[in-house]
């Protein structure tokens, strides 16, 4: 059965989003939302989530290299929490480590330093976030 999933790099300034099907195992950049100290317009997620009608939504976790959590790692499962409760879509955490080093080699090769703009590396974070999510599923 095929799934749409979103997926959601969660940043204090800048919330990447993606959108993946499971039959391909693969996701696409959408966009990167603003954010105010962590807080996203919750108008623009109700749109993508309308827009996409996902049977999931996938949020990065951002642990330390060694597993252990810090400061931003609560952050992040609160805003999953509040997806949650506010949407009623299932969402689960997916373990975000160098994601964020990962899209910036992938959009260098593409289009050397000028695709690096904040926007797209954390869009193209939120993809491997939800590739990372389907490799694990399959394992």
């Amino acid at each position: 059965m095929n799934q749409t999933v979103i997926g959601f790099d969660y940043g204090t300034k800048s919330i990447g989003v993606a959108v993946g099907q499971s039959i391909t195992a693969s996701a696409s950049p959408l966009l990167a939302l603003k954010a105010q100290d962590g807080i996203p317009n919750w108008d623009d997620i109700d749109k993508i989530l309308k827009e996409w009608q996902p049977e999931l939504v996938v949020v990065g976790l951002p642990l330390n290299m060694d597993g252990t959590e810090q400061d931003i790692t609560q952050r992040a499962k609160k805003f999953a929490n509040r997806i949650s409760g506010r949407f009623g879509v299932k969402v689960v955490t997916q373990d975000e480590r160098l994601t964020t080093a990962d899209a910036k080699a992938r959009l260098f090769e593409l289009g050397g330093f000028k695709a690096l703009t904040k926007g797209q590396v954390d869009a193209v974070s939120a993809v491997l976030i939800i590739e990372s999510y389907f490799e694990n599923q399959y394992l």
